[in-house]
């Protein structure tokens, strides 16, 4: 059986306008990111700002990304939260039509053990219409799945099908890809900025941010490391190195929506709690994307 997520995933921004949704702006985000080469969008992501949109936006935003791509790629979708219960009525209220599969992240603020987190995913697994990404990313849930954990979860059931993993840490990273798990089990990156090395100890691909502004040369990237091609994917990835780390320094997404800003395709309006960013942050990010689009090459 081969693997489902393979190659470039974006997790896509929603652009506002006004306090709604820019459908204009998210329309032209989409096509740009098929049109740029990537495998995979997947919505209703932490860079979504998913948490703050309500339970009819977030089914309209789901509907309208997969009209708009209209079947040239797979779409994943975000389901997650720290209430196992409640994670399952959402997963419920949807009719996954389009959907190919599911991202949902480990619990965040109640900090289960690994026991509670394995129990939680396989609820959802229960439940869940779609394969499951299962997505660890400490910094925001403030626990970690262990590499047993998702070894455990990925034996458990072929519902599980892929790892975004987003722990930074790469000796966990290497793990879960030398441990015992199914064949059609993929492992990818959802750090761009460590996205190289995890290619080159045998990831699958990555779900990136940076690729929302710049799908062609990042999936450019991914598949060149998958080819064993690194002197192509070592040029991509220091190209966009400094970008990278810029676009986190305020906040995700508020780097990525002022990159996009920069490009035309949609604004940085952002939902309270998060803001735009600062005026340092903007004038360093305008500078890169100038030299970029100089560059002529992305």
């Amino acid at each position: 059986m081969s693997k489902l997520f393979i190659g470039t995933g974006v997790a896509l921004v929603t652009p506002f306008k006004n306090g709604k949704v820019d459908y204009e702006g998210l329309a032209r985000l989409i096509n740009h990111n098929i049109e740029g080469g990537v495998e995979f969008l997947v919505s209703l992501g932490t860079t979504g700002e998913s948490v703050t949109l309500d339970t009819k936006e977030q089914h309209s935003v789901l509907d309208f990304t997969v009209k708009v791509a209209a079947g040239r790629v797979k779409i994943v979708a975000g389901f997650g939260g720290n209430d196992t219960a409640a994670v399952i009525n959402s997963i419920n209220a949807y009719h996954f039509n389009g959907i190919d599969g599911i991202l949902s992240a480990s619990p965040a603020y109640n900090k289960p053990t690994q026991e509670g987190i394995f129990q939680h995913f396989m609820a959802i697994e229960q439940v869940a219409p779609r394969p499951i990404l299962i997505y660890n990313v400490p910094g925001r849930t403030a626990s970690n799945i262990s590499a047993a954990t998702i070894l455990r979860l990925a034996n458990a059931s072929t519902k599980f099908v892929s790892v975004k993993e987003a722990s930074g840490n790469l000796n966990q990273c290497m793990q879960i890809i030398n441990g015992k798990k199914p064949e059609s089990f993929s492992v990818l990156s959802g750090d761009d900025n460590l996205t190289l090395p995890m290619l080159a100890f045998g990831m699958d691909g990555l779900i990136s941010v940076v690729g929302n502004a710049y799908p062609r040369a990042y999936s450019d990237m991914v598949r060149a490391g998958l080819n064993g091609d690194f002197t192509t994917a070592r040029e991509i990835h220091y190209m966009f190195m400094d970008l990278v780390d810029l676009l986190f320094i305020d906040g995700n997404p508020a780097g990525i929506k002022a990159t996009l800003d920069f490009l035309g395709i949609c604004g940085q309006e952002l939902r309270l709690p998060l803001v735009p960013a600062t005026k340092p942050t903007l004038t360093a990010i305008e500078k890169i994307v100038v030299e970029l689009r100089e560059m002529a090459t992305v």
